[in-house]
């Protein structure tokens, strides 16, 4: 089960992708599974050389006993290098990490996570208004046939 951020490609421009891997309880691994996970408001966070998932809402599996806080910081796995560059990135311009998703592969969690730079409101009107142009021409195309 994959779970996207769907508002990350209409509110960033998307400079660079890596998988990372995600520090989870196994409860948390349940709700995955079964794809009870929201994404939308989500940021990465690199405090103190480690990265860390910020307002991810995984929600809790019902049938735990003790149930964890829903928007805890998640520890992502990463190379230092990596850790570094980005941070280096980061503080030189006007970028942010955001997650585009969040998946299984194998028995492990990853997640896509981006860097990427914050559209201005006519990029998003832009990226709105080539939408319905691209439906128009593709409703267009299935008509003719």
């Amino acid at each position: 089960m994959k779970i996207y951020n769907k508002r990350a490609k209409f509110k960033y421009h998307i400079l660079e992708k890596v998988e990372a891997g995600i520090v989870l309880t196994g409860a948390e691994i349940k709700s995955l599974r079964s794809g009870r996970a929201d994404l939308s408001e989500s940021f990465a966070r690199i405090t103190n050389g480690e990265v860390f998932l910020v307002n991810a809402h995984i929600f809790p599996w019902i049938g735990t006993e003790k149930l964890a806080d829903p928007h805890r910081q998640r520890k992502l796995l990463l190379h230092k290098k990596q850790i570094l560059n980005w941070q280096g990135k980061i503080a030189g311009g006007k970028l942010t990490l955001v997650p585009l998703s969040i998946y299984l592969k194998g028995n492990l969690a990853k997640v896509e996570l981006a860097l990427a730079k914050t559209k201005a409101k006519f990029d998003k009107r832009a990226a709105l208004k080539k939408k319905v142009v691209e439906r128009d021409i593709e409703r267009e195309l299935r008509g003719r046939k």
